[in-house]
């Protein structure tokens, strides 16, 4: 059923680089949630496979001194959703990661997989986008830190180099203090299925409540990869919280998005989601930032 050629078990994150080294080609596999069915389905036939899934050092999430929240991509949806710091300050991608497939698939699917896979429909990805996420790559030249933006270089590919693993979603303070969001997916069905089109916003308010600070807007499905809508973001940053401030918002991000027409949904509906993915999720974000509808 599974044409493996060869499995390496990795003991530690530079015995990890040391054997993508050794075997460029390898496919790293944690959860194996996505690699095991692509196994299965001839699509990486005969693959060697680097698994990284015992390195418990790439598990958790925590605090740095300057409070910038590091995510370990070995981190399961499930730890994702009942984390406490991130329950606290990012409540949004607690919700996100909970839309992913189904119990079984949250508990053994990590975040890391979830964005390394570079899949325009990937709940967290997304949702990481309007947090300004960065990622850690570490590798034989050591570590170096890119964004989120610029790991997801296009449908199906990240930015790693010869022997680099992602060791770390990083998001800084002043990316999260202050900032509360919603994520929507649209779905064929509510669980156990793909977005048809995924859009997240986080909004910052003005002390009194009635002016938006800062907006991000992010959406998957909506391009190769999952991308953020400056034109919304613009169309409402500085502007006064209310229903033209919405609008204006939400027919923005038809400037920036490129869906296609699947088997999923046609173009001109994913347009559609697009607008009304982008008021509902702006209106429940003010909501929960204190604002007054």
């Amino acid at each position: 059923m599974y044409d493996i050629s060869a499995i390496y078990e990795a003991k530690s994150v530079s015995d990890a680089v040391s054997l993508r080294v050794e075997h460029p080609d390898a496919v790293i596999i944690a959860g194996g949630s996505d690699v095991l069915i692509k196994i299965r389905e001839g699509k990486l036939s005969g693959a060697e496979l680097i698994s990284i899934y015992k390195l418990d050092e790439l598990r958790g999430v925590s605090m740095d001194d300057d409070g910038t929240i590091r995510i370990l991509p070995l981190t399961s949806f499930s730890h994702i959703t009942a984390n406490p710091i991130l329950r606290e300050h990012m409540l949004v991608l607690c919700e996100a990661a909970d839309k992913v497939g189904g119990p079984q698939i949250r508990n053994i699917g990590t975040i890391g997989g979830n964005i390394s896979n570079g899949v325009t429909s990937a709940d967290t990805a997304s949702t990481l986008h309007a947090w300004d996420a960065e990622v850690e790559l570490t590798g034989p030249d050591g570590v170096r830190r890119i964004t989120l933006r610029e790991y997801q270089v296009g449908a199906g590919r990240v930015d790693l180099r010869p022997g680099e693993l992602l060791t770390a979603i990083l998001i800084k303070k002043e990316n999260y203090e202050g900032y509360f969001g919603h994520y929507i997916k649209y779905s064929m069905r509510s669980a156990m299925d793909i977005a048809t089109l995924g859009c997240s916003v986080n909004v910052k308010l003005s002390a009194d409540k009635t002016v938006f600070e800062d907006v991000r807007v992010a959406f998957g499905v909506a391009a190769p990869t999952a991308i953020r809508s400056h034109s919304a973001e613009l169309a409402a940053k500085g502007k006064p919280v209310c229903e033209e401030t919405f609008m204006a918002c939400a027919d923005a991000a038809l400037n920036d998005v490129t869906p296609r027409t699947s088997w999923r949904a046609t173009k001109e509906f994913r347009l559609q989601l697009v607008h009304e993915l982008t008021l509902r999720a702006l209106r429940e974000s003010v909501r929960l930032a204190g604002g007054v509808l």
